[in-house]
């Protein structure tokens, strides 16, 4: 089939996210399909160097389409890509004609984590599939009345969600949302690089402000970090390092910065150690283990979710200890994936990690093969958006 595949690779230029979509292009062109990336969702671009006036914002795409034209090659797409920059409407990428004529022949729209912006230029295409990677907030958003984003949904005529156990108090919304989750394209991640001695995890501090719903509140992962700050002093001599950035992907606060490293973490830049998609990979292979907290509002709404970053590291080989926000009722843990909840359980998950190492590690790399191959998760994917009626596809959630 002809698929088109969008996200947010040009507008967030950073190595993880360019993994987190570029394996939904690399992965189907794997199975065989005729695979494009166009990105048009309307968001303004970022500037992570800060921009000139140190407010990250840009003035024009021309940076940022030229980080999709540099790294496109990389997965193969040199030449099936286009970026239309919202700020003057530009078009990048493929000639106007070449695009027109994959937009108008398309099979499938998969867009990932965002709906295009122009939807009347893709309601020509049969199957229109949106991939809900937020799961709780997307929910949430829907749930508290914020109309332009149900009509972009209603462009689509299948919905996925990274989270795969959706159920209360996740708040209804209309949608059946479909369970997927992160595809990997497992021959990327095999590396023969030696191990650091240290667990380490990339995450951002703070995304956005914490989302009030009914009477919950649901907060980002510095929520969650501060129930965890005595764990370097509970598991010494083990390391625990975090490349943390701050909200739009600025520095951590000097006072957060100052306060981690008291409590034995090691902070890192990730905009200096893993800002590409090579330095990222590096940094996730060469890593012993994943340590890491996932947003409040996922522990809080328990949807199932599970990192598409955890995941490259299980295909690395690499165990994760991550808080579990209620996918362990859809993934194999105990093995390769362990799972916490308080300090305590965290500690009895690094030290079971650090006195089996090589029994995770093979069984990272199983849970990886089994649970996250593209080919699989793909496939899946591909049946469940070009299933007739949506009673012949997946079993479903509708919330």
């Amino acid at each position: 089939m002809r698929v088109i595949v969008t996200g947010l690779m040009a507008q967030h230029p950073l190595g993880g996210l360019t993994w987190h979509y570029a394996q939904y292009v690399a992965g189907l062109a794997r199975l065989g399909h005729d695979v494009y990336y166009v990105e048009d969702t309307g968001m303004w671009p970022y500037a992570l160097d800060g921009g000139k006036a140190g407010d990250f914002i840009v003035a024009d795409g021309i940076a940022n389409a030229t980080y999709l034209a540099d790294v496109m090659p990389r997965f193969g797409s040199e030449s099936r890509w286009a970026y239309n920059c919202v700020i003057d409407n530009r078009w990048f990428g493929l000639p106007d004609a070449q695009r027109d004529e994959v937009l108008r022949t398309a099979d499938l729209l998969i867009s990932v984590s965002a709906p295009v912006y122009h939807p009347a230029d893709y309601q020509h295409i049969p199957c229109r599939a949106f991939i809900d990677t937020d799961p709780v907030f997307t929910q949430i958003k829907l749930a508290r009345g914020q109309e332009d984003f149900r009509a972009a949904l209603a462009a689509y005529n299948r919905h996925f969600s990274f989270g795969e156990k959706l159920a209360p108090p996740v708040p209804e919304t209309g949608h059946v949302w479909r369970p997927t989750r992160q595809p990997v394209v497992l021959s990327e991640w095999r590396s023969p690089r030696p191990v650091r001695d240290v667990f380490t995890t990339v995450m951002n501090w703070d995304s956005y402000n914490k989302v009030k719903y009914l009477k919950a509140t649901y907060g980002q992962k510095d929520v969650e970090f501060l129930r965890f700050l005595d764990l370097p002093s509970r598991v010494t001599p083990v390391r625990l390092e975090v490349a943390a950035r701050g909200r739009r992907h600025v520095h951590l606060a000097d006072s957060v910065l100052s306060h981690l490293r008291f409590k034995g973490w090691q902070v890192v830049d990730p905009n200096e150690v893993c800002a590409d998609v090579d330095s990222y990979r590096e940094y996730i292979t060469s890593s012993k283990a994943e340590w890491g907290v996932a947003k409040n509002g996922y522990v809080v709404g328990q949807p199932g979710w599970f990192s598409d970053r955890s995941a490259c590291y299980l295909a690395s080989g690499r165990p994760v200890v991550v808080e579990d926000t209620g996918f362990s009722s859809v993934l194999p843990v105990g093995d390769g994936v362990l799972t916490f909840h308080t300090l305590d359980e965290a500690v009895d998950r690094i030290r079971d990690v650090t006195g089996r190492y090589e029994h995770h590690c093979r069984a990272a790399r199983q849970v990886a093969d089994e649970y996250f191959d593209s080919d699989k998760v793909l496939a899946r994917l591909i049946d469940a958006a070009t299933a007739s009626t949506a009673e012949e596809s997946a079993p479903a959630v509708t919330t």
